[in-house]
């Protein structure tokens, strides 16, 4: 709270005598100071520094032909487009001029190759550490294929390998390009956050797809969800949006075409644009690896699901702004975690005869490797940041597609109204609890189980079958840590 004394203002001190003066005049002197007063104590809070933002966007539609990533039983490249797809920036500066930069984007993840590159590029142009970016993807299973990602599972030549690469360099200088402009386009804002809800995505892995609509009418879902919509608010100077980050822990799968599309996430962008003219959506995925909306596959659907998730985050909007104080800390750490058993040289023989195409092409290239003397690797360094936004806000992200285990975890250690980003900076495969990882083991007990915790590292490209046993210890425990470094920065 700024005290401010009349007489130190630069005002002239002023003696108020109704005996020299009529009532009028003191009314008309007294308004005067109160005036000049009102006008320095608010010149003082404006002078005060508090939330700087900006934005950007770019597109990144590709042309059609080149194949999208997602659904493995694709035959053919994308042939249309039903929506334009995105790359959305978000650039922060707190009051003492500490930045950091959110990507969001309407691809299927970002591979490690193109968030090295980036934070490279960001760091030699714009001098910030990985700690300050987060390069998030929505899941969309209608963007295209990106450089050294998913190449097993579909019949890519050289010419799709050339386009790819194309892409992907093209992918790279826009990243870069759209953060330049939103720092370029800082300017000071207020900031709020809140937490809505809505309830379309459905545990994939409890119930069948065939039995939803059922399920849902019976009220009879099984398996753990997050239904939370985390909300971030940028607010003008004129109380105007300048942007709106928005959450939510499910698959983008709604639908399964062969054209471009954001899927439920890129209508609910649009409807939210729709509503706040001026104002930038944005979209991250939450730890919705084993979560799918279903029903789905068609395009009413689609579009209502982005409808529903766009009103909860309208619900959040209509009450009073939780405004946070202009203090931004980030945190990151590498984490290594440990790879499961690799697949022998007989095994990998063997399964160049498998019935799967996706699987057959994993073998052979990893056999090749193996007969060339290229080792496989054991480790990989996974990608985790927490983030603090002003006195209350906690966001946490994880690369992979995480299951929901870890969202539903790290509420329960840190506060329920935590935010957990999955698909974040590099998105290499599924990250199992060890609850799922070790429901898909052999023999499974539910005829659904064994993607998230073992056959997703063949579609990913991996050397191994699944992650060894310490991944979720290995992830909590840098989780906590981080937890404790933003917590224990001076305010």
């Amino acid at each position: 709270m700024t005290h401010v004394s009349v007489s130190g203002t630069g005002v002239s001190p002023v003696r108020f005598s109704l005996a020299r003066n009529s009532k009028s005049q003191a009314r008309r002197l007294c308004h005067g100071v109160a005036a000049a007063v009102l006008f320095f104590s608010f010149s003082l809070l404006a002078a005060e520094p508090g939330w700087k933002a900006g934005t950007a966007k770019a597109s990144i539609t590709p042309e059609p032909g080149l194949w999208m990533a997602g659904f493995a039983a694709r035959t053919n490249p994308a042939d249309g487009k039903i929506m334009e797809l995105w790359i959305k920036a978000l650039a922060l500066e707190d009051a003492d001029g500490h930045r950091a930069v959110i990507l969001t984007s309407d691809l299927l993840g970002i591979p490690q190759n193109i968030y090295q590159h980036s934070c490279a590029a960001l760091k030699e142009k714009f001098n910030l550490a990985p700690d300050q970016i987060l390069l998030s993807a929505s899941h969309t299973h209608c963007g295209p294929v990106l450089r050294n990602a998913l190449y097993d599972i579909y019949p890519l030549d050289e010419t799709q390998r050339d386009l790819i690469e194309k892409f992907s360099t093209k992918l790279e200088g826009q990243i870069v390009e759209i953060i330049g402009r939103a720092i370029a386009d800082l300017s000071p804002v207020t900031v709020a956050a809140g937490q809505g809800t809505t309830a379309f995505a459905v545990n994939r892995r409890n119930n069948a797809e065939p039995d939803a609509t059922r399920m849902i009418n019976e009220g009879a879902l099984k398996g753990p969800s997050d239904h939370a919509v985390p909300v971030l608010a940028v607010y003008n100077p004129d109380g105007n949006l300048k942007a709106i980050l928005c959450g939510y822990a499910c698959h983008n799968t709604a639908l399964a075409i062969n054209e471009w599309c954001g899927d439920y996430s890129g209508y609910a962008q649009i409807a939210l644009e729709k509503s706040h003219p001026g104002a930038q959506a944005m979209f991250f995925m939450g730890c919705g690896g084993d979560q799918n909306p279903l029903p789905r596959r068609e395009f009413r659907l689609a579009e209502r699901y982005g409808n529903m998730l766009a009103s909860a985050v309208e619900e959040v909007l209509l009450a009073p702004p939780q405004k946070l104080p202009p203090k931004l800390v980030t945190k990151m750490e590498m984490v290594t975690l440990h790879l499961g058993v690799s697949p022998t040289e007989a095994e990998l023989e063997k399964m160049q005869s498998d019935p799967a195409a996706p699987t057959r092409r994993w073998a052979t290239r990893l056999l090749a490797d193996l007969k060339a003397g290229k080792p496989f690797i054991r480790e990989y360094p996974y990608p985790l940041q927490a983030w603090k936004f002003g006195d209350r806000q906690l966001l946490l992200t994880l690369g992979g597609e995480p299951v929901v285990d870890y969202a539903l975890k790290f509420k329960c250690n840190f506060g329920a109204q935590t935010w957990v980003a999955g698909y974040c900076n590099d998105v290499m495969t599924y990250i199992p609890s060890l609850r799922v990882l070790r429901e898909d083991v052999s023999p499974l007990a539910n005829p659904r189980w064994g993607y998230e915790g073992c056959y997703a590292f063949t579609v990913y490209g991996l050397p191994a079958r699944r992650w060894a046993e310490d991944v979720e210890d290995l992830i909590s425990q840098a989780a906590r840590q981080l937890v404790q470094e933003v917590n224990t920065v001076k305010k």
